[in-house]
């Protein structure tokens, strides 16, 4: 079954279960709208989604670009200095361990509610998965390759570009589709945190309003977006990055 079959496939069941679930059920509408229901409030609000859509992807796409640029060259440092492999792996995990949520109004503070606190915390929540993936690829380079370019001569930074970041980009791909989906769920924190415009901002406005059917619109919204940038994301490794030289 091809991609596309299997995500239509998928969405019938879900829409089907969905459907199910309220006739069963017997489930008032403010709390759980008919699927048919929030299809037409897409519909209806289509120019406000868009609106809220486009400030949410411009804070996914700007955090996803800065955090992987900004894992591939922690990596890199991480793996050419042993002191800061030391130093920084440590802090990496600790970060982990701070749930997310609670720096969200921390960044809203110091950054405002404008687009650069979104931005910022969706970086956060992709740096450790892309600077672990593209570190453990490099730190798995074949050593009979890495041992035959010494022995011609090669400096480290030589070994570096042409021999362990060509072979670890596939690890590279596998950090950046995890990216593609976390990415858009800081944005989203953020934007529930504090924000004016955006998915995030407008699911909460919903929800205050009583509106469940638009909630579930901008939902819809947000996961049909997360999904196409996943898909993007895969197509692009899958052309540039999945396949290292010399394979």
């Amino acid at each position: 079954m091809t991609g596309w079959r299997a995500g239509l496939a998928a969405t019938c069941l879900v829409l089907v279960l969905w459907q199910t679930v309220i006739w069963a059920t017997g489930v008032a509408r403010f709390i759980l709208p008919p699927p048919a229901l929030v299809g037409q409030t897409i519909w209806e609000s289509r120019a406000l989604l868009t609106e809220h859509a486009l400030v949410t992807m411009a804070e996914v796409l700007i955090g996803l670009v800065l955090g992987a640029a900004l894992g591939f060259v922690s990596a890199i440092g991480l793996v050419a200095s042993p002191t800061a492999r030391a130093l920084v792996r440590p802090i990496l995990v600790f970060s982990q361990a701070v749930p997310v949520f609670a720096l969200a109004p921390i960044l809203t503070l110091w950054l405002g509610f404008g687009l650069w606190s979104k931005v910022t915390m969706a970086i956060i929540i992709i740096y450790f998965p892309v600077t672990s993936s593209f570190f453990d690829a490099l730190m798995r380079t074949n050593r009979d390759w890495i041992g035959l370019a010494k022995v011609m001569g090669a400096s480290p930074a030589r070994i570096m570009w042409h021999i362990r970041i060509p072979a670890a980009l596939p690890g590279f791909a596998s950090g950046l589709r995890l990216a593609a989906v976390y990415a858009p769920i800081g944005a989203i924190i953020g934007e529930w945190v504090g924000a004016s415009k955006g998915l995030g901002y407008l699911m909460l406005l919903a929800n205050g309003r009583a509106k469940t059917d638009l909630m579930f619109a901008a939902l819809i919204v947000l996961a049909v977006l997360t999904i196409l940038l996943h898909g993007a994301v895969n197509k692009l490794c899958e052309k540039t990055l999945d396949r290292p030289e010399g394979s």
